[in-house]
């Protein structure tokens, strides 16, 4: 069984900013402060299974060179570029094409680039596991996580949790996707105990994943497979830049996961979080102290519930804060109510436009 693991690292995160900038998005960005980028330490963990030339980098055209200077170890023919951002169902559609022409009988995974995991054991376990599954079944498997809390941020996954398939131990038939929901159906969720978090983490293989698409999908995979012969070949980026742009702008769930009846979930406890705004940061880092500060030379009294983050060498004194977050950058400065955060993306794109 060849492994491959595929990274989806070409989304913008612009509720990051204004750190994450559409110049250096989120993936590459040092968000924890601990001296490395998400996308590095998302790299070094799939080397734990991996070796690095079975790891595939997507991303956009723009950002293959910081690709390059995150993860000076991969193949450069291993980042593939889509040349507009179509959303995941493209992206998936041209990566299952690539490891095809390599090898069709391959297993590969689809997980993001800026998300944490902070129990790498049990993380490594679990995917090897649905490597596994998806090698000897016609599968779509997806890490679900277990959840903490009834939160309204993510979409659930609804599996048939009194009966685990063929006696695996955790892997469950998935009876259907929830989209983000309210906070009163968030708590019924997590009161039946049938729901897990959907990570978008993905186990398949490269035909399991082929065949979903030309049953639920085939528009993308007509317009991406017109002629394979270019795949892994000095042609490659030529073709896909002619073709790529065709495709329909759809997530995978929307195109794949939502449609399909073969699939399965493994609960997974990992110390999991998306970090996908400045509030889930500060969820992650505070602990017992709700004063987070990351960067040099802040100084907070009388404070309490915020995040501040500063990326210069300036001396920031606060006094009197409480629910908010201040992002200070070179070129910007956020100050926002932790309560109102949401609004942060839009507002921006007002700002940007």
């Amino acid at each position: 069984m060849n492994k491959y693991i595929a990274i989806m690292a070409g989304g913008v995160g612009s509720r990051f900013w204004p750190s994450s900038t559409t110049e250096k998005p989120k993936q590459f960005l040092d968000i924890l402060g601990v001296g490395k980028s998400l996308i590095r330490m998302t790299f070094e963990r799939c080397l734990r299974i991996v070796p690095a030339d079975h790891i595939l980098i997507v991303t956009n055209e723009r950002y293959k060179r910081l690709v390059m200077e995150h993860l000076p170890e991969l193949p450069e023919n291993n980042i593939l570029c889509e040349p507009k951002m179509n959303n995941t169902a493209p992206c998936v559609a041209y990566t299952a094409l690539r490891i095809h022409s390599i090898d069709p009988k391959a297993i590969f995974a689809v997980l993001p680039s800026d998300h944490v995991i902070l129990k790498e054991e049990a993380y490594v376990d679990i995917l090897n596991k649905a490597f596994d599954f998806a090698a000897h079944h016609d599968a779509l498997v997806t890490l679900g996580i277990q959840p903490t809390r009834p939160d309204t941020g993510y979409g659930y996954i609804n599996y048939n949790a009194s009966e685990s398939i063929e006696n695996k131990g955790q892997v469950y038939k998935v009876k259907s996707f929830k989209e983000k929901p309210d906070e009163k159906t968030a708590g019924h969720y997590i009161d039946s105990g049938e729901y897990l978090w959907n990570a978008g983490m993905f186990v398949w293989s490269v035909a399991s994943i082929i065949k979903s698409y030309k049953k639920n999908a085939p528009s993308i995979l007509s317009i991406l497979s017109e002629d394979v012969s270019f795949y892994n070949t000095p042609d490659e980026k030529r073709y896909i830049d002619s073709v790529y742009g065709n495709t329909e702008n759809i997530s995978i769930d929307y195109a794949i996961m939502e449609r399909a009846d073969n699939v399965y979930t493994i609960p997974a406890d990992i110390g999991w979080s998306d970090l996908g705004t400045w509030n889930s940061l500060h969820v992650y880092l505070s602990d017992k102290d709700d004063k987070v500060t990351i960067g040099e030379n802040i100084h907070l009294t009388a404070s309490s519930n915020v995040i501040v983050v500063s990326n210069n060498d300036k001396t920031i004194v606060i006094k009197g804060l409480k629910d908010y977050i201040v992002i200070d950058e070179e070129n910007a400065l956020l100050i926002y109510p932790m309560s109102d955060e949401q609004e942060i993306k839009s507002v921006v794109n007002k700002i940007l436009k």
